[in-house]
């Protein structure tokens, strides 16, 4: 999305990434294993975050591919740690492993399939598991709409039940206030507002919204069931007659399912040009997944959205328990 001009048409205005790269370039920036950065957008990528202040990469794979991609396309790799491993799959264990032992904040894919990645980040035994069901958060940055739009869970979880409703909404508010946006309003979606039988979605969402007014999940507004338009339009949500501090501007939308997640942000990608950086959460790390197809200014968003999230957890973890 091309920056907004100022009204006079002057200096143009930061878009909603341009604030959080911004943002996260005056952190530390935080360690970050790649694994298997082997073709030029991962390598590139991570190359690029290195050189925005986002990240410090360990790059994990093939040394000898991994350097010959570098020399194919011009990438300067100089001074940056390569840990050899023979093959994707490798790669992916070992990515995991150095994240268990320390060395990273972050993990980031590079071109191996996000299930291989996966797979050793859930391994009960070497993964990177916590008590809290993964999830998969896109920070959309829709043009027109005046702020950033989360939209989860549109990637990992295919039919969530009640308690991994549960932890997706927690693990995008977390995100929210840990990146420094505040408080969030949370939007239930459904294919209607009301309550009916007929949907289950919506006898969830009531559910959620109970779950919430319990302390079960903490830290957002949450409202639901509410359809897409009464969700983020005020006038959809005022001709409908709701009110509530969530309808017509919410903030993360959580999806039913990972099909409509998946169509929803894609719709939004695709028909209004929409940027949609991607981070899973849930893990011991916030894990970066990028797309071939991803632009480098949704890549660095990722990273940047990460490495905020990161430094947020590292100033949880230095003050002293009470």
């Amino acid at each position: 999305m091309a920056d907004m001009l100022d009204p006079d048409g002057a200096a143009p205005k930061l878009s909603k990434y341009d604030r959080l790269i911004a943002s996260a370039s005056a952190c530390d920036p935080a360690p970050t294993v790649v694994a298997h950065p082997c073709d030029e957008t991962s390598l590139r990528g991570a190359l690029e975050a290195a050189e925005a202040g986002l990240i410090v990469p360990v790059l994990v794979g093939p040394q000898a591919k991994i350097a010959a991609v570098a020399a194919e396309h011009g990438i300067d790799i100089t001074g940056i740690e390569i840990v050899d491993a023979p093959h994707s799959h490798a790669a992916a264990a070992k990515a995991v492993e150095l994240v268990r032992q320390g060395r990273g904040e972050l993990l980031m894919k590079g071109s191996l399939h996000t299930d291989e990645l996966m797979k050793e980040v859930t391994s009960s035994a070497t993964g990177l598991r916590t008590a809290r069901r993964l999830s998969h958060v896109f920070v959309m940055d829709v043009p027109g709409h005046d702020e950033t739009l989360f939209i989860t869970d549109a990637a990992i979880n295919i039919f969530p039940d009640l308690d991994a409703k549960r932890d997706i909404i927690q693990n995008a508010i977390d995100l929210w206030t840990g990146i420094g946006l505040g408080t969030p309003r949370v939007a239930i979606l459904s294919a209607v507002e009301t309550v009916t039988t007929k949907i289950p979605s919506t006898i969830e969402a009531a559910a959620l919204c109970k779950m919430a007014d319990r302390g079960q999940i903490t830290g957002g507004l949450v409202d639901g069931p509410l359809a897409f338009d009464n969700a983020i339009s005020p006038e959809a949500a005022a001709i409908k007659g709701i009110a509530s501090p969530v309808a017509g501007r919410a903030q993360i939308l959580v999806v039913p399912d990972l099909e409509a997640g998946n169509m929803l942000a894609k719709n939004l990608t695709f028909l209004t040009h929409a940027d949609a950086a991607g981070i899973v959460l849930g893990a011991r790390v916030p894990i970066i997944l990028t797309s071939r197809a991803d632009s480098v200014r949704t890549r660095l968003a990722s990273c940047a959205v990460a490495t905020l999230y990161a430094a947020a957890r590292r100033a949880a973890a230095a003050v002293p328990a009470v």
